[in-house]
């Protein structure tokens, strides 16, 4: 078998799969863009920052699986893939709590206007009235999530320490015990954006969500409302936030992820104190590996012994092509 750790990863990345897999498994380092072009075989693709495209599955010979690090795989040409009987996996729940993290983050920094503050404070400008009327806490605040997930229930847990109240909206609700285990309430996506001091998207990026969060939503939302997405760029209609934020429709935003990325100096969505971008970081720390192999060497060690392959995400499209899953 061989395997291609395609992307970069964290240091002792490579090492540590080496140590985990069989000795007749050959395992490929690939971490440039020109050997990941001039990649042509491999039997297991494990796949972060690069991106799985129709043309890569199809010069990839051999091909059996390509497992995400990570939750998301938008990364991954699907309807390719399955259409040639190769798995997809991805590792759910494994940076759940690093996502999370950044999610609060972004909540605390904005209500708090600490990169403003320290802006104006690098500056020497000492004042501590500047932002005194919009600073706030989490206390008492009423929290949306959108979507139930492992990321949004951590979230909860995280925002719950902090004296915040949670709602939520999925359209797979939670079981009455998960609900209540994460003390979350469910509500329909009306109420969540018209009663939410906090908005947090968790959801996965699909045609039918795409843009979810546009013009109709912001109207919705209270004044005083922040806006938070660490999931995927294009789940929010941007051009549609900048107006709400800058017509004082909603208080501000923190944005992790954007729809074309890497974004540019003139991006709209910079320059302004109420707005917060961080470059898609919100699932990356250096722990977060010590999750994220074993799960992927369990992926690999399924297919290599033959079994059932867990965590795969286009099931149904094999089976609905025809191919029969262990």
């Amino acid at each position: 078998m061989i395997v291609a750790l395609a992307g970069t990863y964290p240091n002792g990345t490579f090492e540590s799969f080496r140590e985990r897999l069989p000795e007749d498994v050959e395992l490929l380092k690939i971490d440039t863009p020109e050997k990941y072009a001039a990649l042509d075989r491999a039997d297991v693709m494990i796949l972060r920052i690069f991106r799985a495209e129709k043309a890569d599955i199809e010069r990839i010979k051999g091909l059996k699986m390509i497992s995400r690090w990570g939750v998301g795989y938008d990364s991954v040409d699907v309807a390719a893939a399955s259409s040639k009987g190769i798995l997809v996996t991805n590792t759910p729940g494994s940076n759940a709590y690093a996502v999370a993290e950044h999610s609060v983050l972004l909540m605390l920094a904005l209500c708090h206007h600490l990169t403003e503050h320290n802006a104006f404070t690098q500056k020497g400008d000492w004042s501590n009235k500047t932002f005194l009327e919009t600073t706030r806490t989490l206390n008492d605040a009423k929290v949306g999530l959108i979507g139930g997930g492992n990321v949004g229930r951590q979230v909860a847990k995280r925002v719950q320490a902090f004296g915040a109240s949670v709602q939520y909206f999925d359209p797979y609700r939670l079981s009455e015990e998960m609900e209540k285990k994460f003390d979350m309430e469910f509500v329909s996506l009306d109420e969540l954006l018209r009663t939410s001091d906090f908005i947090s998207v968790h959801a996965p990026l699909t045609d039918e969500n795409y843009h979810m969060i546009g013009e109709e939503a912001f109207a919705k939302m209270k004044p005083t409302a922040i806006v938070i997405n660490t999931a995927r760029g294009g789940l929010i209609d941007e051009a549609a936030l900048i107006r709400a934020i800058d017509e004082g429709r909603i208080a501000g935003a923190g944005i992790d992820c954007i729809e074309k990325m890497p974004l540019t100096a003139d991006e709209p969505l910079l320059g302004r104190g109420n707005i917060i971008v961080t470059p898609h970081v919100a699932g990356t720390s250096n722990d977060i590996a010590t999750v994220t192999i074993p799960m992927l060497v369990d992926t690999i060690m399924d297919l290599y012994k033959g079994g059932k392959v867990r965590f795969v995400v286009n099931k149904a499209a094999l089976e609905a092509a025809g191919y029969e899953l262990a």
